[in-house]
């Protein structure tokens, strides 16, 4: 059995409406990944780390990377499409985009049960396609040995969880919704299959002065 630590990238820039705007850490982002850095590296550290492309994951994957471990990136644990797959949304049925987390909340299911029944259409990534890819991903950091910690996305953590618990659509929605940025999730992979071990830890700002650094978006 070979355990597999997941990190989510650590506070974008919140309130962007595209992609790009949205693909980098703010001044949180990556004090929230310093701080991890220095927590794992003061309970045993890591052998490598596997990152998605995005400069979000990359960002936080080499701030946390406290003693330059070898750093290898993977697309396949790059995240879906939100924002694309929210204008979808807004396109067909008028639901426009969020703008606070009352409004996210009921958002998120809705972009989720739009891409599942296939309402992104043939040229988006469909979600079985993002499914087989992420948990390829997994399943090959864990056949190259342990020691590993990833840095990835909300989407990517959401699915191994779903996939690990047999969860159904509006559970995995809710569990996107409730991991922190930083925050570090475990999974063990054996011939029996996926098994979350642990979620949405966060010890490095579980201290009382860093309780405001725990952000969700």
């Amino acid at each position: 059995m070979i355990e597999v630590t997941l990190i989510r990238h650590g506070q974008a820039n919140t309130g962007a409406r595209s992609e790009a705007d949205y693909d980098c850490l703010s001044g949180l982002g990556r004090q929230q990944a310093l701080w991890l850095g220095e927590h794992l590296r003061a309970t045993g550290g890591f052998d490598r780390v596997v990152s998605g492309t995005l400069c979000r994951q990359a960002e936080t994957a080499a701030l946390v990377n406290l003693d330059a471990r070898p750093h290898r990136q993977d697309a396949r644990l790059n995240e879906f499409d939100y924002f694309r797959l929210a204008r979808m949304l807004e396109d067909r049925d008028g639901i426009p985009f969020p703008t606070d987390p009352q409004s996210f909340a009921a958002h998120v299911p809705q972009v989720l049960d739009l891409w599942r029944a296939g309402g992104a259409g043939p040229d988006h990534e469909s979600y079985e396609a993002f499914r087989g890819r992420v948990l390829e991903a997994a399943a090959d950091v864990a056949g190259a040995g342990p020691g590993a910690v990833v840095v990835t996305s909300t989407g990517v953590i959401a699915t191994l969880c779903a996939l690990a618990l047999g969860l159904e659509t509006v559970v995995k929605a809710r569990m996107f919704l409730r991991i922190l940025n930083t925050s570090v999730h475990r999974f063990a992979i054996d011939a029996e299959g996926l098994h979350l071990t642990q979620f949405g830890a966060t010890p490095h700002l579980d201290h009382p002065d860093r309780r405001d650094a725990r952000t969700h978006y």
